[in-house]
């Protein structure tokens, strides 16, 4: 009887395909291996098996598999289960997980890491002929001490002999490599081929974990009670508050027990300094998994994973939850809060957060979501009962909370109290700080040097061909850069529209911030963190690394700044720009100001005294800006409650967002009512639009959206269903089949 599979394919379909398996495969194929099949008239992919059946298609003559890549599955059936569920509740395809999910090197050939090594042949393995050699090499001092360097560091006459690379050998004998060949010729050395990994292993003893205040062990005993009756917990501490030495008492407890431990962290940034406090007390049981990491290095992470000896503790970003566990039981999600952990761009448009606490739950796991600053839906869930709460309130060996201070920045231009983007009171205070050998660090929001140019005599803006957004200067490069697309140009000498020759500058990125700087600390030294700066792995360690030990006097960063890390020797903190924050057209536009500005500011004063930070705003009378200063977090969530009750968002409704795209916009604007006008047929007033999103054109291709708000006590299945089934209804009309349309639910 002919066997079948059905697979996965690496692209935007959906369902599965069905091929048949060739005689004398059946027995080695098994769900979650790879397969290489035919797809189309001259492609092939590696595929991933999900079923393995006997009933053939009647519809479509199947197709044969070409070859089976795996004896035992890459992929394990709890892998699965959380792929079924992101590809229901975020409306996309299995195919679209299948390639966020898996590292690249496993959709093709993967080439391990090889390393020649070098032996004595069997004929000079011993002592007696190699000491007649050596007399006889008195003609040849360079094949001489190739053999004598061998002999020092390899010691293969000892009871432990030790293995030596050749470019080892090589290097250390500093000779080239054709004396070691002609030993070789010569019957003495041969060489022989070892794979190696490319993960890096820690050296450095254990050492104990540090004992917790009785704020902390509290909080850890409550977090212990409430993982008796919940499944997931909140943990709301303030900054600096030490929640990082609970989670290390979390997982060493969770480890006791065989258990693993998924540890996410919402930046890459992060990961440098909480490694280092996790490796001091667990060595090699932690992994670290982000996009930093080649390629080569997340195949072999995964690999581990599916060893005999996986690693106990895995520490990364949102891809690192897709990482295969057997025995997972505890997840933290450190900073949950984070718009970060929300994938926008392509599908899956997955929240991590959420999809940590889906898998948790696949495996019976507990789930610890920790911040100083909690998202409306987390808190809201935390006090409605749905999971545990446990406060933090006090910082860590008493530090005092930082003393803000709001600058009203339109009172200082009117009195003409400001260098650039900078108050007088800023400025001083971050001269002091330098004369006393203290840090700074100032946060902005805007990278590149200036987000627009203008043309002085006309008024000219030069603007993106591709996207409907104008082009941001970068200064350094000499380039204006869009951030949607990349699309970049060379800064004009002179305006198209008018040939004028003089241009301004409009508005502050973080390089025209260290430009400013510079000018005015010219002795000091400054570093700027964006994402400019931060294009590879060592980039982030080395400006951590260089502000960490003192060797940086002035941080400039964006958003990633306010992310947890922790340093000692920093007193003052500047919000140069809170409008931008505090302006942008969104219902979480105030919650992101909130967390953003409190984040920041829990960066200063964090030992040695009491930090100041500066908030400079023209908006001073914006109802969020006293609760900062108070650092309220319950008058403000009270108020925000209020708010989205009022007007209908979550946490009392859910959202879901529907883009439409298309080159051709009378199209667009035609298929987008004819869908706005049948969703609303079914939906009625939930429905709101079709409208322009902030930026209406990207890549050339016109966008359109629709908002769906839907109350809580409706099924988001249903609601999925209904949605999926008016696109296939409509996108199946010929003259709409070449409209892109796809779904954020939960949008952040």
């Amino acid at each position: 009887m002919s066997r079948f599979v059905d697979v996965i394919l690496p692209l935007p379909l959906p369902g599965t395909f069905t091929y048949s398996i060739p005689q004398g495969l059946e027995k080695e194929i098994l769900p979650g291996c790879r397969v290489t099949v035919p797809f189309g008239n001259k492609k092939s992919y590696t595929a991933l098996v999900a079923a393995v059946h006997d009933n053939e298609p009647q519809e479509y003559t199947v197709r044969p598999i070409r070859e089976v890549l795996d004896e035992t599955p890459i992929v394990l059936k709890s892998q699965t289960k959380l792929w079924d569920w992101l590809a229901r509740y975020y409306l996309c395809s299995t195919g679209d997980i299948y390639k966020a999910a898996i590292p690249q090197g496993l959709k093709g050939e993967f080439k391990p890491r090889i390393e020649q090594r070098v032996r004595l042949t069997e004929a000079y393995r011993n002592e007696k002929w190699i000491n007649l050699l050596m007399q006889s090499l008195g003609r040849a001092p360079r094949q001489k001490r190739l053999l004598t360097t061998f002999l020092q560091h390899a010691e293969p006459f000892s009871d432990t002999p030790k293995e030596i690379a050749k470019h080892n050998l090589i290097e250390l004998a500093q000779v080239q490599p054709p004396i070691y060949k002609q030993l070789q010729e010569k019957g003495v050395f041969e060489s022989y081929e070892v794979e190696i990994g490319r993960l890096s292993h820690n050296d450095t003893p254990c050492s104990p974990m540090n004992t917790l205040n009785p704020a902390q062990q509290k909080a850890l005993d409550e977090i212990e009670e409430s993982f008796g009756q919940k499944n997931v917990t909140l943990l709301h501490g303030v900054t600096s508050a030490g929640k990082t030495e609970i989670y290390i008492h979390l997982i060493t407890k969770a480890i006791t027990r065989g258990e693993q431990v998924l540890y996410m962290l919402p930046e890459i940034a992060l990961t440098k300094q909480i490694v280092e406090r996790l490796r001091r007390v667990f060595g090699n049981r932690i992994g670290l998994y982000h996009s930093k990491f080649t390629d080569a290095e997340r195949v072999e992470i995964w690999k581990k994973q599916l060893s005999d000896t996986p690693y106990d503790i895995i520490l990364g970003v949102r891809s690192s939850l897709f990482l295969p566990f057997r025995e997972l039981g505890l997840v933290i999600v450190d900073e949950e809060h984070e718009n970060s952990y929300k994938q926008q761009e392509p599908a899956p448009r997955y929240n991590a957060r959420n999809a940590a606490i889906v898998l948790a739950s696949i495996f019976g796991a507990k789930t610890l979501l920790g911040t100083a600053t909690p998202s409306i839906e987390s808190y809201y869930n935390a006090t409605t009962g749905k999971y545990g709460l446990v406060s933090l309130t006090t910082r860590h060996r008493a530090l005092q909370m930082p003393h803000i201070e709001i600058v009203d920045m339109q009172e200082c231009i009117r009195r003409k109290e400001t260098v650039g983007p900078f108050s007088d009171p800023l400025v001083a205070a971050m001269r002091n700080a330098l004369e006393e050998k203290r840090q700074v660090i100032l946060f902005q929001n805007r990278r590149g040097y200036s987000p627009q140019l203008e043309c002085k005599t006309c008024g000219w803006v030069p603007r993106c061909k591709h996207c409907d957004v104008s082009l941001t200067l970068h200064k350094k490069s000499n380039k204006l850069v869009c951030h949607y697309c990349g699309y970049n140009i060379p800064a004009p000498v002179h305006c198209p529209n008018c040939e004028g020759r003089s241009f301004m500058e409009m508005g502050y990125g973080t390089e025209k911030i260290e430009d400013c700087l510079q000018n005015i600390f010219s002795d000091a030294h400054i570093e700027r963190m964006d994402l400019d700066t931060t294009r590879t792995r060592s980039a982030y360690e080395n400006i951590i690394n260089d502000f960490q030990n003192g060797k940086t006097d002035i941080l400039i960063g964006t958003q990633m700044i306010s992310k947890g890390l922790d340093f000692d020797n920093v007193s003052v903190v500047g919000i140069i720009n809170a409008d931008t924050l505090l302006n942008y057209p969104d219902f979480r536009a105030t919650e992101r100001a909130f967390q953003l500005m409190a984040q920041v500011a829990g960066r200063a004063g964090r030992k040695n005294g009491q930090g100041k930070v500066f908030l400079q705003t023209k908006m001073t009378d914006a109802p969020v800006i006293p609760l900062i200063v108070e650092n309220n977090y319950a008058a403000f969530y009270d108020q925000q409650l209020a708010e989205r009750m009022l007007f209908h968002y979550p946490p009392f409704y859910r959202l879901v967002y529907i883009y439409i795209k298309h080159r051709d916009v009378q199209l667009l604007d035609e298929f987008a009512n004819v869908i706005g006008n049948r969703m609303r047929e079914i939906f009625d007033n939930r429905i709101l639009g079709p409208d322009l999103p902030p930026v209406a054109r990207v890549k050339q291709q016109y966008i359109r959206k629709i908002v769906l708000k839907v109350e809580n006590t409706l099924s988001q299945y249903r609601i999925n269903e209904t949605l999926e089934a008016i696109q296939r209804a409509y996108c199946q009309i010929q003259r709409y089949r070449s409209i892109t349309m796809y779904y954020d639910i939960d949008p952040l």
